[in-house]
């Protein structure tokens, strides 16, 4: 009888514990867990994309005429620096973006620090405040518009990446097995 009382609160804590982590990483329904949601899942795939080149290509440019890998990986750092620190009420500082002929490991330390940005911009979007304006430069949005335009911007520059890697033999992370 002991025993079986002892697996039975063995089962129940062990059910609690999951449902506790469960809790704390399923995506939350309504608007800001859509939002938050896709920017989660886009997050690592750019990032590992930036990783993934080797630093004597990130100077790489298909053609002439367009951005080098260095100045896509620095464009979104630069777009969710500003887009996130508004979302947090703070005020953008351009230095926090490398310079497009840095290094490999300061473009991508700068790439993680924009994540992190949105990190907080994004965990602090609720349903309830969505609707709210906030203002960057002349731009007056709600907080739906700055969610969703960093998700779109970064999918967008997700596929430019993956590009540039398919053109140097490497296979994107959305594609690996």
């Amino acid at each position: 009888m002991q025993q079986r009382a002892s697996r039975a609160i063995a089962t129940l804590a062990t059910l609690l514990f999951a449902g506790a982590v469960f809790a704390q990483t399923a995506p939350t329904s309504g608007p800001a867990g859509e939002v938050t949601g896709s920017y989660k899942r886009l997050a690592g795939n750019v990032v590992k994309a930036a990783e993934k080149m080797p630093p004597a290509d990130y100077q790489f440019k298909p053609t002439p005429d367009i951005r080098t890998f260095a100045r896509v990986v620095n464009h979104i750092t630069d777009a969710q620096f500003h887009s996130c620190t508004t979302l947090n009420g703070e005020k953008f500082d351009p230095k926090s973006v490398p310079s497009d002929t840095a290094d490999k490991e300061a473009i991508v330390a700068g790439l993680k620090a924009s994540f992190a940005e949105c990190d907080k911009a994004f965990a602090g979007l609720t349903d309830a405040n969505m609707s709210e304006m906030l203002t960057m430069g002349p731009l007056k949005r709600s907080r739906t518009t700055f969610a969703w335009g960093t998700v779109s911007h970064d999918n967008e520059q997700y596929a430019t990446l993956s590009l540039y890697l398919r053109l140097k033999g490497l296979v994107p992370p959305t594609s690996e097995k």
